[in-house]
């Protein structure tokens, strides 16, 4: 009796533990490690179900298999038997964007209900390239723009801004995750980053200062991918191709049910297509999710790059036409190259203080070391660079309505070290190249700027929500001349006056599957600190930051049967005080504050599935972009360029890819893109030709067993060979009597093939 009594206890009592037991999770959505809100979770046999809070948290109380289910992502079954955290990724749709959560919003709501404008390029796009170039990729997205002249040359442009900087990105800015890829002068470069490594990217056209600050064009951000939970697998590729190309990648994915971590190794490099266009690469990056708890998320993320590229330059029409393989005369002469190594660091820390609060905070850094020969001087430049950026997100109510708020703050500084010197290679045989001579000048350069901001989301109705932003920026400049002395000294600073950026948003339901928005917002971007300086030196305290307002009204949604999902948008932006870069000898340019733009367009994308059966898939993507960009006003010196074309912009870009799957393994991606006729100088008396470009790629999966995959690949750029110029320089001058030298040819009919392995422990 004894015996009995003791057992009937212990059974009771482990009775009222699985009674007691709870089962806590958290739900992910795949590309961005967002938390999912109001995901369904149903038992086996449908009887009971919960929803997901938030954080993305939920708890159950009785183990068995589950399926989780959100508009947007892909359902998923999960048999809960662990009492540790539970982590469930699900996976994004990829012709369902409107519908999935993004990440470059501070409330990281699903795109339909965001009064903006945003592209998202999945993974399955970027994945569709050559993995060495970015311009096809950002060209895909409606209302963007890159001009790519080699693999290390680029411009981005976003409806029309950043389009009459000289060299490089500007007024547009980037993050890494949290990282700014934005330096103090505002110049960007996402180029040199590795494709494999990244797993979606987002795109706010116009500007999104209550968001990033700075940055009249728009924001990129750039999301890494993290790895998988609870796997651990290495896979490597080897990419070949024309003109030299190899290509070799080493990843690595360590993951246990709360940790992730994606380790990427690459080496690139390329003879190129033209002369003194060999290109050296390395890439390592890191990118790592932790979840602590049901509260706290870390991430970290780590990019190192090293590079050696040479630099070929723009060739005039002549040489263009008749003989594109060559490099510019003294560029090949000389040698030209620039050699830099780079590194990007950050800590992300998400912290949930209940269900409706949290924080996150990052904290980044980076340096930048670099040695460019040029023909009219070398220059050595090395940088270090720090910052955090940290908001609090709350979720509250007001008059019985839904209220999100935020607040946060952006802070960064940067340090330049910059010294040119002399190129001697006209001294020296025609073999040597560059020839380091004498200091020509050494300055040290402080860059700051502080990004107050805060926005807030009111449910009006159940089918209006009102957005309102603001951003309050303090930029400044010091510039130290550590080579001249005395009256001859140019050392100064100069703090632009507080600028303040509000926005105004507001979206309509329409029904389930339609939205309307409206967006009014403010933006800015501040000259470079060389945009600053006097012919002397002497920093220019009359010129101002670029400004402009936005205007903008759209529509997202689905279509026939929610068989098409579609995306409009109709903007105007005005310009105020447009910043001209003048030139004032070989290297020297003085920025100046010349008049208005007045950029008009209307961008859409189209999306659906042509097949859509579980043995076959055939998805259909489009974009449309109609810009007309235009000098409202621009007196520069005697000339009156009002009412001309605004340069270095096409007025079309018509883009459309057809993806094939089959379950078997088989996959193909073929796109064609259409770009119109771009203007090359302010008076509009030279224009580029309109040209169409087809890519084709072709390839074959298979799984073997549960631990081995291979995969091999064979794509086609330029299938029909077009010739057409892949960048431009605008307004560019001949020297003496030698011709301006406005073009970068694009690459003629190339291939690459790839093959990949893939062991799964």
């Amino acid at each position: 009796m004894r015996t009995f009594c003791f057992i009937w206890i212990i059974l009771l009592f482990y009775s009222f533990d699985l009674k007691a037991q709870k089962f806590q999770g958290k739900i992910l959505s795949k590309d961005n490690r967002i938390p999912l809100d109001g995901v369904l979770i149903c038992n086996s046999s449908k009887t009971d179900s919960i929803l997901s809070d938030i954080n993305g948290f939920f708890q159950i109380n009785v183990p068995g298999a589950y399926s989780f289910s959100k508009n947007g992502y892909h359902s998923k079954e999960v048999i809960v038997e662990s009492s540790s955290f539970i982590l469930v990724i699900l996976e994004e749709k990829p012709f369902e964007l409107s519908e999935v959560v993004i990440k470059s919003n501070h409330f990281q709501s699903e795109l339909k209900k965001i009064s903006a404008s945003i592209s998202i390029i999945p993974e399955s796009r970027i994945k569709s390239n050559d993995g060495l170039n970015f311009a096809p990729i950002l060209n895909s997205a409606p209302g963007v723009y890159m001009h790519s002249g080699t693999l290390n040359t680029n411009r981005i442009t976003i409806r029309g801004i950043g389009s009459r900087n000289l060299f490089g990105t500007s007024k547009i800015r980037a993050y890494y995750e949290d990282i700014p890829l934005t330096n103090g002068s505002g110049e960007t470069t996402l180029e040199d980053l590795e494709l494999e490594g990244i797993a979606r990217m987002e795109i706010i056209k116009g500007p999104s200062s209550s968001l990033y600050g700075a940055g009249l064009g728009g924001t990129i951000q750039l999301i890494p991918e993290k790895g998988t939970f609870d796997s651990f697998f290495i896979e490597s590729s080897y990419t070949f191709g024309s003109y030299g190309l190899g290509k070799f990648l080493l990843s690595s994915n360590l993951g246990n049910q709360t940790n992730s971590a994606k380790i990427n190794f690459s080496s690139t490099s390329s003879d190129g297509y033209r002369e003194n266009n060999k290109t050296n690469r390395y890439n390592l990056t890191l990118s790592s999710n932790h979840t602590l708890d049901k509260n706290n998320v870390l991430n970290v993320i780590g990019n190192f790059i090293d590079m050696k590229a040479y630099i070929p330059s723009s060739l005039n029409e002549t040489d263009y036409l008749n003989n594109p393989e060559k490099a510019a005369f003294t560029w090949g002469r000389s040698k030209g190259f620039e050699d830099y190594s780079k590194l990007l660091l950050g800590l992300s820390w998400e912290h949930s203080f209940s269900e409706t609060s949290k924080l996150i905070s990052s904290i980044f850094g980076g340096y930048f070391d670099s040695y460019e020969a040029r023909p009219f001087n070398i220059q050595d430049q090395k940088i270090g660079s720090a910052g955090l950026r940290s908001r609090y997100i709350k979720n509250s109510n007001l008059m019985n309505r839904k209220l999100l708020w935020t607040v946060g703050i952006e802070i960064f500084n940067d340090r330049s070290f910059l010294k040119t010197y002399e190129n001697l290679y006209r001294d020296y045989p025609p073999e040597t190249g560059s020839v380091q001579g004498d200091l020509l000048s050494d300055f040290v350069e402080n860059r700051f700027y502080s990004n107050l901001f805060s926005e807030g989301k009111y449910h009006l109705s159940e089918k209006f929500i009102l957005d309102l932003g603001l951003n309050l920026n303090q930029t400044s400049y010091d510039l130290k001349d550590r080579y001249n002395e005395n009256e001859f000294n140019t050392s100064g600073s100069y703090s632009f006056d507080l600028v303040v950026s509000p926005k105004a948003g507001l979206t309509f339901q329409a029904d389930k599957h339609k939205m309307l928005f409206a967006t009014v917002s403010h933006g800015f971007s501040p000259p470079k600190l060389e945009e600053t300086l006097l012919p002397e030196g002497v920093i220019n305290t009359d010129i101002k930051p670029e400004t402009g307002w936005n205007y903008e009204i759209g529509s997202r949604g689905k279509l026939l049967k929610n068989r098409f999902n579609y995306e409009l948008s109709l903007y105007a932006m005005d310009i105020d005080n447009l910043l001209v870069p003048r030139r004032t000898g070989d290297d020297q340019f003085v920025g100046v504050n010349a008049g208005k733009t007045l950029h008009k367009g209307i961008e859409f994308a189209l999306n659906y599935f042509l097949i859509d059966k579980k043995s076959i898939q055939l998805s259909h993507s489009n974009s449309f972009s109609f810009q007309n960009f235009k000098f409202e006003e621009f007196q520069d010196l005697d000339q009156d360029y009002s009412g001309n074309d605004l340069t270095g912009v096409p007025d079309k870009i018509f883009f459309t890819e057809l993806h094939l799957n089959t379950l078997n393994g088989f996959f193909t991606y073929l796109n064609y893109r259409y770009t119109g006729q771009i203007p090359i100088t302010d008076d509009n008396s030279v224009y580029s030709d309109a040209f169409q470009v087809v890519n084709l790629k072709s390839g074959y999966i298979k799984r073997i067993g549960n631990q081995f995959q291979f995969a091999i690949s064979l794509g086609l750029n330029n299938v029909f060979d077009e010739k057409y110029a892949s960048m431009l320089q605008i307004n560019a001058i001949g020297f003496g009597s030698s011709s301006p030298r406005y073009f970068y040819p694009g690459l003629p009919r190339n291939y690459y093939s790839s093959v990949q392995l893939q062991y799964r422990f």
